[in-house]
């Protein structure tokens, strides 16, 4: 019997939701399809399955119920023992249905409504999916949208179909917009969260800058000339480190344009932001030289482990350097990714006098030498008495003004006083009462040694307790690695665990002797093949 109910206005629905919400027509006629069976499951049981299907073509609707046939039922609603399933259907398998056709419910009042909410529903995820799928692989796009509303200072944007944020930290300083405002701005995150697609907007991303200017700059957008950085106080200063893959084209120039052209449009869309365009260099210190413009630089000194490099400019050039409030230095330091610290002429030569003095005094009261010799030294590059104490004998002599004697003697009392300062070291690491088995670790200088005792490292359980940059924080950051900290505290704990391997070797044996899992025949046997051993040992 056919127990379909012929509803031909339900493709009509579906072609205008459809047309309306901008969805594929299918996917409205499956929510209506699951709007009709919740509500046959609300007249025939919740728990028994029921489905619904419209015929794509009539608009027929009929509704069925799906008994899976299985081994051992679990669900009495919707299972049925195969066996007994075989003497309605006799080819029938394990896991497949019976479906029994049944009678078109009317809808009444409660039916319908829910009905009507089930396809709301659905149709709002389906928009809700359709928006994270046209907006997820747009991120870094520039689009331009419509002033909503405001809601706590933050716009939600109207762009096509979709509502995005723009976040008040995420517009510039001075700007104030209306409902109904135009708006330019960053898509640079889009979220797919329960309420919904969530799309983030931004005027103050480096992107945003980088974006406009492609737009401005035919080169930048044919991929003649790239962006390699770009850091920004925004509304107020940026700079954009450039740079071109033609050598005949000038990538500041293409970016600055006829007059000024190119680079004041950009300008103006941020509200008066100064922008300052350098050329990108893949040497760091020309790079760093180039983002510290306008300001002159005489000397730059890189130091790649720590990540910072010092800059030495003219005593009038400082307060350009730096800007204000810091804001040169301080965008420079964004722009090239290092730690710029700025020093004048005038501190440079004070701070490598103080240096030349320290290292003098140095030798002078360890060496008793001369200034004259242990200048010679500092000039050449020496800075501690342990670079002096290992030099091959030879290489001192090269020295202009020494000769192998004055080498050999300059070593022999390098090595003297590195021995008095390890033996009042080691005595006061004594004294502090540093054990021996912490003093026993290589990695451990005896001043390092010290300076554990002085924090109330003495133990090897005081060592072990540490994190690895506490015991980097005690030592000094320039005498040991995070790397090589980690290591002597895990040297440190071994005997924690050698404890641990004791007690279950111990308990292995007392195992054994109460005849445990060997038992007498094992015992017998261990002794026999040791009575054996021995009697091969004797002969």
């Amino acid at each position: 019997m056919d127990t379909a109910i012929a509803r031909p206005e339900l493709l009509l629905v579906a072609d205008a939701v459809a047309r309306e919400k901008s969805i594929d027509r299918e996917e409205v006629l499956e929510v209506i399809e699951r709007a009709i069976q919740k509500a046959g499951r609300a007249k025939y049981g919740h728990e028994k399955d029921i489905r619904a299907t419209i015929d794509r073509k009539t608009g027929d609707v009929r509704l069925s119920r799906w008994t899976q046939a299985v081994e051992t039922v679990e669900n009495e609603e919707n299972q049925i023992p195969v066996a007994i399933a075989r003497k309605f259907k006799p080819e029938i398998q394990v896991g497949e249905y019976i479906v029994d056709p049944l009678p078109p419910i009317d809808f009444g009042r409660i039916a319908a409504q829910t009905a009507k909410q089930v396809l709301v529903q659905g149709v709002r995820e389906y928009e809700r999916k359709r928006q994270y799928d046209d907006f997820k692989d747009r991120v870094g796009e520039v689009i331009n949208g419509v002033v909503k509303r405001t809601e706590y200072g933050n716009l939600m944007v109207e762009i096509g179909r979709a509502e995005a944020l723009l976040r008040r930290d995420e517009l510039i300083g001075r700007e104030a917009f209306r409902n109904g405002d135009r708006v330019r701005a960053y898509i640079y995150d889009v979220r797919e969260e329960a309420r919904g697609p969530q799309i983030f907007l931004s005027r103050t991303h480096p992107g945003f800058l980088a974006k406009l200017f492609a737009q401005e700059v035919p080169e930048i957008y044919d991929g003649i000339i790239e962006i390699k950085a770009v850091a920004r106080d925004p509304g107020s200063r940026a700079k954009m480190a450039v740079i071109s893959r033609d050598s005949s084209i000038d990538p500041v120039g293409a970016c600055v344009g006829m007059r000024g052209s190119r680079v004041q449009a950009v300008v103006q869309e941020l509200q008066g932001e100064k922008i300052d365009i350098i050329p990108w260099s893949p040497q760091a210190a020309t790079f760093v030289v180039n983002a510290l413009a306008p300001a002159e630089v005489t000397k730059v000194v890189m130091d790649e482990e720590t990540g910072r490099v010092e800059v030495v400019v003219p005593d009038e050039q400082l307060s350009l350097a730096i800007g204000r409030r810091g804001q040169n230095v301080r965008l420079a330091s964004q722009l090239t990714r290092w730690d710029i610290d700025i020093l004048t002429e005038a501190e440079e030569s004070e701070r490598r006098q103080e240096e030349f003095r320290r290292r003098t005094g140095l030798f002078v009261d360890n060496l008793d030498v001369d200034d004259v010799i242990a200048g010679l030294l500092v000039a050449e590059g020496f800075t501690t008495l342990e670079e002096l104490a290992y030099i091959p004998p030879d290489e001192l002599a090269d020295i202009e003004g020494f000769d192998e004697t004055i080498a050999a003697e300059l070593i022999r009392r390098a090595e003297e006083s590195l021995v008095r300062r390890d033996t009042a070291l080691n005595e006061k690491r004594i004294e502090l009462g540093v054990t021996d088995d912490v003093a026993a670790f290589e990695a451990l200088t005896p001043a390092m040694l010290v300076a554990l005792g002085e924090k109330g490292v003495k133990t090897l359980d005081d060592l072990a307790d540490l994190a690895s940059d506490e015991l980097v924080e005690i030592v000094g950051a320039e005498q040991m690695t995070e790397e090589a900290a980690n290591d002597v505290i895990m040297a440190a704990r071994a005997h924690w665990f050698e404890g641990e391997d004791a007690v279950a070797a111990e308990g292995a044996a007392d195992e054994i002797n109460e005849g445990g899992p060997v038992g007498e025949s094992g015992s017998d046997e261990s002794a026999s093949d040791e009575s054996a051993s021995d009697e091969s040992g004797e002969a």
